[in-house]
């Protein structure tokens, strides 16, 4: 997982310019006093944990609380984070909340074992823990050890501090009022970092793990163990290539990543990925749910729409549950710009709009009664392409499904083709990449990229409409259903919906492009193909994500799945264009497209296969879109 750790810990980079207002680390330490306590737990186990204490006593004041494995630092008494002054924690800092920051057990200067994504014990007995019990008794002891508390607890966290939010959630603690989880880890098989639809995403499991990560803290630690692999070269495609299959990385890996070995060993949806998706475990929870996420957010979108939809049905209607969807990359509203991403602009400083006017007022009407929360709607949703936020009362909002079909000659109608089929020849020794960029580090643009690169390659089918007459606006999740058949027993199906932008586009304020990139002028946006949402899907899982099942050559089937969720529009003037192609390459690992276990594959076992999508009148191919009017 390539995750810029935008876990508001060490990852807010910037202060945003609506907070400069609120001082710098001279005051914050005028202000503010720090204590670091290793705090006991029912089994025994002592939490390592940073307060920052107001050192105002004319009122009490609530608890903020952010639980990471990625460290609490700096330690040492003496020694504040610069979160608390140079990111919008600052504001929180000004309205004189007690700032709690914990190692979870495990990692850094905390005791225990370290449990990736640790099961949800219902029911919990004695001395048995999980990250929720954690949570309840790290409360229990703020509550009455920490002076000047109002007995009022907040929690927040971005991405897997934002799963340990979800567990605070699971808590039951009476004093936890309001919870904030960010981009959360939800579902490492469907959606999240590490698989989507059961696809394997090679290159963030295996960068995420090995650099650092994944090794284990055989005791508390200031410095964690670095155990980096020296790899061939900065071009991750010819790296990943030749390395091969996943044995290949899994003999890489050494004896150490025990989470890697795991998840290796579990290629379907069992019980064990179960018993790990707490939206198995969110009824009847208590405090207040802001649930904030990023529509280009490449490691946990999936998670952030799923929670809230999980929380919303198993909760009764007047339990406050509200989601935010801005057009952000992983943790892009917390840092000082939300203004674009890659080459995509959205018109405003999106990220400072969302702390000054969403988040901070959120826990200031609960954790301090200040102020009202009444134009926060239930969803909160930027739509790009329009660049303007909208208000719903339920999400997904009231839709119009309309299919729209995939036709011969490249085309997009909203009328079934009478044609045959489109095919291609899907070669896993040379996979279809996920950009066309150079690079080793997985890049967060690829979430808005161009396209154009794909749509001139073979093994890439490319179905367009004609020019958009009135705009045209999708809002919710968008279903994929092919009619395909291939000449193997397996195969992924990578689905995009792109946007065309005009020939002649460019944004407001901006010069037009020189006749070459290299004399400096701007990136041609003319024709530009913005990917809006692409995902992949392994084939097997089509009937099943229990039980897989191989492909009958030649044999037509149907292949049916759902992106996640979109809200766009597509301005009149552009195109509509959806994508159709077998590997995405090294976002996800490569499908040998025989029906073997592909984590225990050999370089024999990968071979070429032809993939035809159907689009006569017996076997239409579409894309249900759910269209606003």
């Amino acid at each position: 997982m390539k995750r810029f750790v935008f876990m508001l810990l060490g990852a807010l980079a910037m202060l945003p310019a609506g907070a400069q207002h609120a001082g710098d680390s001279v005051w914050v330490k005028e202000h503010y006093y720090k204590e670091e306590r290793q705090i006991r737990m029912r089994d025994g186990v002592h939490l390592f944990t940073a307060i920052y204490i107001p050192k105002d006593s004319s009122e009490q004041h609530p608890v903020l609380i952010t639980r990471t494995p990625y460290s609490a630092a700096p330690y040492g008494p003496q020694q504040f984070s610069p979160n608390l002054w140079n990111t919008y924690w600052n504001s929180y800092v000004q309205e004189h909340y007690i700032i709690v920051i914990q190692d979870v057990r495990g990692r850094w200067m905390s005791e225990g074992q370290f449990k990736d994504i640790r099961p949800f014990i219902p029911g919990k007995k004695g001395a048995e823990v999980d990250e929720a019990s954690d949570t309840y008794d790290t409360i229990d002891w703020l509550l009455e050890n920490v002076p000047g508390n109002n007995g009022k607890v907040g929690a927040f966290g971005i991405s897997y501090p934002g799963f340990y939010t979800t567990m605070a959630t699971l808590s039951g603690h009476p004093a936890l009022k309001a919870v904030s989880p960010q981009a959360p880890v939800t579902d490492w098989f469907h959606g999240d970092d590490f698989h989507h639809n059961g696809a394997f995403f090679l290159m963030d499991c295996f960068g995420f793990y090995t650099k650092g990560f994944g090794y284990p803290h055989p005791a508390p630690v200031c410095v964690a163990p670095v155990q980096a692999l020296k790899l061939p070269c900065a071009d991750n495609y010819s790296t990943f290539l030749k390395i091969g299959t996943i044995k290949n990385f899994t003999r890489l890996t050494g004896d150490s990543l025990a989470f890697w070995k795991e998840l290796i060993a579990h290629p379907q949806y069992d019980s064990w990925w179960k018993e790990r998706d707490p939206r198995n475990y969110v009824a009847q929870i208590k405090p207040a749910v802001l649930v904030v996420g990023g529509l280009f957010d490449a490691e946990d979108c999936y998670g952030a729409w799923n929670l809230y939809k999980a929380i919303e049905q198993q909760n009764p209607a007047a339990h406050f549950n509200k989601l935010v969807m801005g057009p952000w990359y992983h943790g892009q509203w917390a840092g000082n710009d939300g203004t674009h991403l890659g080459h995509v602009q959205f018109g405003s400083n999106t990220a400072t709009w969302y702390q000054e006017h969403i988040e901070v007022p959120f826990f200031n009407y609960y954790l301090k009664g200040k102020g009202n929360l009444q134009d926060l709607a239930e969803a909160n949703i930027f739509f790009s392409g329009e660049n303007k936020w909208h208000q719903f009362d339920k999400w997904p909002p009231v839709a119009t499904e309309q299919e729209i079909f995939l036709q011969g000659n490249g085309r997009l109608s909203w009328k079934k083709s009478s044609t045959g089929f489109s095919e291609y020849v899907s070669d896993p020794a040379h996979p279809v990449p996920y950009t066309e960029d150079v690079h080793y580090i997985r890049t967060r643009d690829y979430m808005t990229d161009d396209q154009r690169f794909a749509s001139r390659r073979a093994d890439v089918l490319t179905f367009e409409t004609d020019t958009l007459t009135e705009s045209l606006t999708i809002g919710g999740p968008v279903t994929v259903d092919l009619r395909v058949s291939v000449t193997g027993s397996d195969a992924d199906f990578v689905v995009k919906v792109i946007d065309v932008f005009p020939d002649d586009f460019r944004y407001e304020d901006t010069p037009p492009p020189n006749k070459t990139r290299d004399a400096g002028g701007p990136y041609p946006l003319g024709g530009y193909q913005m990917l809006v949402r692409g995902d992949i899907f392994r084939g097997r899982f089509r009937e099943s994500f229990e039980k897989p099942a191989p492909f009958t050559p030649g044999k037509v089937t149907q292949v049916k799945f759902q992106l996640p969720d979109v809200a766009h529009t597509f301005q009149k003037g552009h195109r509509l264009m959806i994508q159709v192609q077998s590997s995405w390459f090294p976002l996800a690992d490569r499908n040998p497209q025989q029906f073997i276990n592909i984590y225990e594959a050999t370089e024999k076992d990968f071979v070429k296969e032809t993939i035809r999508i159907y689009h006569d009148e017996a076997h239409p191919s579409g894309i249900i879109l759910p269209v606003l009017k």
